[in-house]
């Protein structure tokens, strides 16, 4: 009986490793530069990048500039290194291309695609707008040199590459044919004169999003052909002041945006969201302010305990606003969180975080309110 045992152990044992071999030689192949005498990669710091605060910060692909190192929070600062909501600019008339990057973390989700956490997710513009390319998934823990497209037309196109959602970019470069012309974008779109800049949680930052862009900021930036800096912090949109002074440093901002309930315990938002209103409103009185609600988590019609908590929240959000318009604030808008997410319960991946789903459903629920509150900010 143990030998009948001990030989089903080692067939199944044989099957699991040959099963793993076979993978090992099926697995898509990383090219480095050496076996690929076709391509020619230049370097993206040639480029334009958009979708930070400042052009100058402590790495090309972070949010943060250096200044705030050790003046906010560990995990905010870590957050910050992420790349979310960034992305590169540039023009080519190859016919193939390749792209190289290398993670800061090499850091991973169970509830999100390894493309949406690390990966980078290619664009191009055509006469109706921008068009997905292909989204790049990460395929290894180190440099990744993946094809992004080929056999295309050789015409001379437009490109706009997002940056991971939830890591940090140590480098990019793109790879063209060689005698290929590679450039800086000839056309400003998404137009960077304006910008929105959004505030809020992990939602906001892109969880839990296939690809980078597809996270509700990057579809709100090309439907309205306008930059959006994104400052979500999963897990730490708690109001904190060194944010808001962040904010009100972005040139001429076209439109506030304060989604930061869902991270907020009701006492930080009693104490905290209107000092951090009057933050921006005080240094720029002329910009538009959005205060968006706690989407309706899927789970709130069944677990009462939350269901009452968001509720209290959502009603402290929304007092606030009250107040702020009883003492004569102008132009500030509000969102209830509804319908962010619709009413079947399927735009969710776990309950909270957006799936594709409900990032677009987020994105034309709030993308009307943005547009009107651009026009008022002229």
């Amino acid at each position: 009986m143990k030998k009948i045992a001990f030989g089903l152990f080692a067939a199944f044992l044989f099957a699991v490793l040959s099963s793993a071999v076979s993978w090992a030689q099926d697995a898509p192949k990383l090219y480095p530069e050496t076996e690929n005498p076709e391509y020619e990669f230049v370097d993206a710091s040639a480029f334009p990048v958009y979708g930070k605060v400042f052009a100058e910060t402590s790495d090309r692909y972070t949010r943060f500039p250096e200044y705030l190192h050790g003046k906010i929070r560990e995990d905010l600062w870590d957050l910050g290194c992420n790349s979310a909501g960034i992305y590169v600019r540039f023009r080519t008339n190859s016919r193939s291309l390749r792209v190289r990057w290398e993670s800061l973390n090499n850091f991973g989700m169970n509830h999100m695609t390894a493309e949406g956490v690390r990966g980078v997710d290619f664009y191009a513009l055509t006469d109706k707008g921008w068009r997905s390319v292909c989204g790049i998934q990460p395929r290894s823990r180190e440099v990744n040199d993946c094809q992004v497209v080929k056999n295309m037309d050789g015409q001379m196109r437009e490109y706009m590459v997002y940056l991971s959602l939830y890591d940090g970019v140590k480098s990019l470069a793109i790879g063209i044919e060689k005698g290929a012309t590679i450039e800086g974008p000839k056309e400003v779109s998404p137009v960077d004169k304006k910008p929105v800049v959004m505030y809020g949680s992990s939602i906001l930052q892109g969880g839990c999003a296939s690809r980078p862009g597809m996270a509700f900021t990057a579809i709100i930036g090309r439907n309205l052909n306008r930059e959006v800096i994104n400052l979500g912090f999963s897990g730490n949109a708690r109001l904190d002041p060194e944010i808001a002074e962040l904010m009100i440093k972005v040139k001429d901002p076209g439109v506030f945006v304060m989604d930061n309930v869902p991270n907020c315990t009701l006492a930080q938002i009693n104490e905290r969201e209107e000092k951090f209103f009057h933050i921006l409103r005080d240094n720029c009185p002329d910009v538009p302010i959005i205060f968006v609600e706690n989407p309706t988590f899927t789970d709130l019609w069944l677990d009462l305990k939350s269901q009452k908590e968001i509720a209290a929240k959502n009603a402290a959000h929304r007092a606030i606003y009250e107040k702020l318009k009883k003492e004569g604030q102008k132009n500030i808008y509000y969102v209830y969180g509804d319908k962010l997410n619709g009413i079947d319960g399927e735009g969710s991946v776990d309950g909270a975080h957006f799936t594709d789903v409900g990032m677009m459903r987020y994105a034309e629920i709030l993308q009307p309110v943005i547009k009107k509150a651009l026009k008022k900010n002229k």
